[in-house]
Order: structure tokens, then sequence, then C-alpha cells
């Protein structure tokens, strides 16, 4: 049997036949353009779906289910997405429209992070875990805890926004209303904070760094990449820059670890490009702040390896 995965972001619609090994046989994306309504947008996600299995020439009755992992608030339970924000979703059940336009086929929801956290659960870096925990460090800090095999989400569906625990009382401002979240500081946004906070700093206490060089004395040019290329280089600035970060990541994930003693704890996003220059000092500053650090076993951090693919297959697998 088939499955049918949808990644549903505010910009584009990512769907892809994924067959019982969890792999994905064949995709392909639409823009979402989300101005036109949520209908418009399920509309969308069937026809590329059933576009796919045509040119597969798989027939419906070999799709056990479609799932699509959404931005928001999923009730996984009713189908229903109760808010989201970046798509014109509210309290829309959309399961059930899913699923009427593929001819009746089981259809479920969950919210993207979640989903991403279940496909590396049943298919990537955590899988075999008992317990596992997925973050993913973007343009925020989503989250994802599995255990056994099923997603938790708390009684209202909204659990796991593990982006959103204070590190920093009174920090830095987030996105969410509150201040000194852990996205705030360990997102790829809070690192682009950070390192034009110190960047700017260390000009003004007259230190020099190559970042000057690489951005051309324009702050906006910095990424999140400037502190771990300059750092490569040698530039003491930029080692100190990603050791606050590295800290503060570090910090969150202890408590992860501390709350929900995971087997596996996987990280994923753009930030994991830079390798063992992350995970070396990270697992050093995380293992020595462990309340768990004298025992064994203990949590093993890991990359996760599924990427862009993530959405797809977490979504397929909700019907397994």
């Amino acid at each position: 049997m088939y499955y049918i995965g949808v990644d549903l972001g505010g910009t584009n619609i990512a769907v892809g036949i994924v067959d019982e090994d969890c792999k994905i046989v064949k995709k392909a994306s639409v823009p979402t353009r989300p101005e036109r309504g949520a209908d418009a947008i399920v509309a969308d996600m069937a026809a590329v779906a059933k576009n796919l299995l045509m040119e597969l020439n798989i027939p419906m009755s070999e799709v056990a289910s479609a799932g699509v992992a959404t931005p928001g608030t999923a009730d996984t339970d009713r189908g229903v997405v109760v808010y989201a924000n970046n798509v014109p979703f509210e309290n829309y059940p959309l399961a059930d429209n899913l699923s009427k336009l593929l001819g009746g086929i089981p259809a479920y929801i969950e919210n993207d992070a979640n989903a991403a956290a279940k496909a590396e659960a049943f298919a990537g870096v955590s899988k075999g875990a008992q317990f596992s925990v997925m973050i993913t460090l973007g343009t925020g800090l989503g989250g994802g805890i599995v255990i056994d095999g099923k997603v938790y989400s708390g009684f209202n569906y909204a659990g796991a926004e593990l982006g959103h625990i204070v590190i920093e009382k009174d920090g830095r401002q987030c996105s969410c209303g509150r201040k000194g979240c852990w996205e705030a500081y360990s997102s790829a946004t809070g690192l682009v904070n950070i390192t034009k906070d110190r960047y700017k700093e260390a000009l003004e206490a007259g230190r020099k760094t190559s970042i000057t060089d690489m951005i051309g004395g324009d702050v906006s040019k910095i990424s999140a990449r400037t502190a771990f290329t300059a750092m490569k280089e040698g530039d003491e600035v930029a080692a100190e820059i990603v050791d606050e970060y590295i800290s503060y990541l570090a910090c969150g994930i202890v408590n992860i670890i501390n709350i929900f003693q995971p087997n596996v704890l996987a990280i994923g996003g753009g930030v994991c490009n830079e390798g063992e220059y992350l995970t070396k000092p990270l697992m050093e500053k995380v293992f020595a702040e462990t309340y768990s650090r004298e025992g064994t076993p203990r949590t093993e951090i890991k990359i996760a390896k599924l990427g862009n693919d993530a959405g797809i297959i977490g979504a397929a697998v909700l019907g397994k």
C-alpha cells in the first residue's frame, strides 16, 4: 500500500507518495497562495496527489490514507485546524475535506513540527526509540515529542511548543509575546540577533573582527552562517558569539532532557549544517549539566537526517 503525505507551508504545498518503508516514491510542489482561501489550497493538495498517482500508475485503491503536516494548532481527533498563522485555516475541517476530494480514503492532520518529529521516529535518526524529541532550528524553534510512536500534544493539541520555554527571565523579546524564550536565543533568527549585537559591541570596544570584511560593514548582511564561518578562520569575536549561541542552545536541551529523558533528541534545521563545529561543543555543555550525567545510559543527541522531506514523510505515516 501507499500513503499520501502533504507538507503545507505558507509558501509551498509539497506532496509526496510514500511507500510502506516510509520512502518517498515521487513528490511535487505548487505555490500555496494563501490569499485564495482554504478550499482552494485543499483542492490543490488533492490535485497534485492525483497527478502523482497517475504518473506512477497507482490506483486509489492502493492508497491506504492521506496526511497533512500543517502549521498551527491541529485538533488531530477531529481533523480540524483550529488556527494557523500563515494559512487561512480557522476551525477548518481539513481532514474531512481532503478525504472527500480523494475518493473517501482516510485523511489525518498533525502540526508540522510534530509531524517532522514523527518522521524521524519512524524513518530517521530516532527510529526504534521508545521516547524521542525533535527540535528544529529555523526562523523559529519548533519541537515535537514522540512517545511509543505517538505524538504528544497535550489535551488541547497545543503542547510541545518547546521554543517557548523561558531560559532568560525578562530577556530578549520573543514573537510569541513573552521575553526570554528559548526560540529568541537558539533559533537561526536568534543566532543572527546575537551576532549583530556582539558585532556592534566589538566595534564600539575597538576590537577587530573578520566579520567586518565578510559583510562589507553592512550589519543587515549578517546571517546564521556568519559567526561560524568567521570562527573557522580563527576570529576571536566570532568564537565568542558561537560559544554564547551554543550555551543557550545547550541550556534549553538540558531542560528538555531533564524533563523527558528521551532515548534520542534529534536536531534539525539549517544551523545543523555546521556539523561538528556545532555538535561537539554542544554535547560537552549538555552532558556536563544534565541531571542524569552520572548515570548510563543517557540521551543520544543526533542530527536529523530527513531534512525537507520530514514533513511529507511525517504526514504520510499519520495513518500507520
